[in-house]
């Protein structure tokens, strides 16, 4: 099998928190004919895998490096920090920053927020990852500060979270390499945008029909509006029936009396 003959095919990366299905849907309702691979790839890593060609596009965490790669920011998330749920903090709607002075707060090494100053007391040590220092949580050591999406993804029926007021917010980008905007990658573009399926974004013009066939096709099939002419026959003097019921000549509808 040659290149040329090679099935297309699309492969879309996509960092944890970010769940894609709504628009993998959406692609293979308009595409078939073309298979979506979905490629997971931690954060600090989703840029290099794009650069590499490891992915046609991908759902990255803002900042990211934009060397040769172009992107497109879609959402801002809610910041939270996760707590067990005896903790004093679940009796309020909303900390702050300020609020979580005096807890040790957990900050991994994947910590995808940019903290100017991290809030709380340090642990000993830094977890690895993310779904490390969820256990921690669990076990009392500490709390953590992490974007909603990832509360929900490590869901614990022993944990919660609040929203963080003062804290910095992690943006979810759709990104791609920008010498490969394959009329594929626009079609993903359109989908994440919400184009219907009807745009002629990334997609050639439909040709133009003659304007006498335009003309045709719009008159096809109408039927005339009642009271205009056919052109078959005059419309005055054909309603006698009607003219009957109005009766006759009199003005009045009464007969007219003999002198």
């Amino acid at each position: 099998m040659t290149v040329s003959e090679v099935p297309p095919a699309f492969r879309l990366a996509y960092v944890p928190g970010v769940t894609p299905t709504k628009w993998v849907r959406i692609w293979n309702e308009r595409l078939p004919e073309v298979p979506l691979t979905l490629v997971a790839v931690p954060a600090a890593e989703a840029s290099d895998l794009l650069r590499a060609g490891g992915a046609d596009a991908g759902f990255v965490r803002l900042p990211i490096d934009r060397t040769d790669l172009s992107a497109i920011p879609l959402y801002t998330e809610t910041t939270v920090v996760v707590i067990p749920k005896d903790h004093l903090m679940a009796a309020v709607d909303e900390v702050s920053t300020e609020d979580l002075a005096d807890d040790i707060v957990l900050h991994p090494l994947d910590d995808p927020l940019d903290w100017e100053h991290r809030p709380g007391r340090p642990a000993i040590e830094r977890p690895a990852t993310t779904a490390d220092a969820i256990e921690l949580v669990a076990a009392g050591v500490g709390l953590l500060v992490v974007p909603q999406s990832l509360a929900r993804l490590h869901h614990r029926k022993d944990l919660t979270y609040r929203p963080v007021s003062g804290a910095p917010e992690s943006r979810i980008a759709l990104s791609w390499p920008e010498d490969e905007t394959t009329h594929l990658v626009e079609e993903f573009i359109g989908i994440v945008r919400g184009r219907t399926v009807n745009s002629t974004r990334g997609r050639p013009p439909t040709p133009a029909q003659p304007k006498g066939k335009r003309a045709d096709a719009r008159g096809a099939g109408r039927k005339p509006a009642a009271g205009k002419s056919t052109g078959k026959g005059p419309q005055r003097g054909s309603g006698g029936a009607k003219a009957g019921k109005r009766g006759g000549p009199g003005k009045s509808g009464k007969p007219r009396r003999q002198s």
